[in-house]
Parts: structure tokens; C-alpha cells; sequence
């Protein structure tokens, strides 16, 4: 069960994840909402959209409306500053797991009783 303090938790993963895939190629609405509910995150169109205005804002994504059949739909890319914020982030993530699963695995042979 997902409680309300997961979902505030695990929003910057969210929002790194949705940095990721529009710095790779452009994201719509109900598309990120399959991808990251492919991940566990159960995101409603309420709970997306806000975040995604927001990340444009603050300058990390960049809209275009496009036309797609007989309807328009906005297309979400990464910015430059989007870019180098996932190139940052990154680092810091890759930095937090490797700690992460160092301790694990130290836990894991302190409990079998093998030394390192």
C-alpha cells in the first residue's frame, strides 16, 4: 500500500524520471503516466500535470503543442538546464546507491559471517 508519505518520498525520483526520458526523446501526458506506472508509480492526470507545468516553470522542460490526429497534445522535452541538471543528478544518484548497496552488502556478509 502506497500512503501519502511514499508518494512525497519518492516524488524526486519521479520527477528525475520524467527528466530522463524527455531528455531522450519528447513526452506527453498519459504516456509518462504508462512509463512511470511501469515503474510502480501510480500517478493520476491531477497529480501529473501540475508537476510537469511546474518543471517547466522552473525552466528543466520545455512545451510545444503538436497536432496528433484530429487532437493537439503537448509534447514536453528537456531543456538545456533540464539536461545538466539530469547530468548532475545523475552523479549524485549513482553516488547515493553504490553507498546504498555497499551497506547492504556489508549487512549481508556480516549476517552470513564472511569478512570482507
Amino acid at each position: 500500500m502506497v500512503t501519502a508519505m511514499d508518494r512525497w518520498f519518492y516524488s524526486g525520483l519521479v520527477r528525475l524520471h520524467i527528466l530522463h526520458h524527455a531528455a531522450s526523446e519528447p513526452i506527453f501526458g498519459l504516456g509518462i503516466i504508462e512509463e512511470l506506472a511501469r515503474h510502480g508509480y501510480k500517478l493520476s492526470p491531477g497529480a501529473l500535470y501540475p508537476l510537469l507545468h511546474a518543471m517547466e516553470r522552473k525552466g528543466y522542460l520545455h512545451s510545444t503543442e503538436e497536432r496528433v490526429g484530429r487532437w493537439p497534445r503537448r509534447l514536453y522535452r528537456a531543456t538545456p538546464l533540464g539536461r545538466q541538471t539530469l547530468r548532475h543528478a545523475r552523479r549524485k544518484v549513482r553516488e547515493l546507491f553504490t553507498e546504498l548497496f555497499e551497506a547492504e552488502a556489508a549487512t549481508n556478509r556480516r549476517q552470513h559471517g564472511v569478512r570482507a
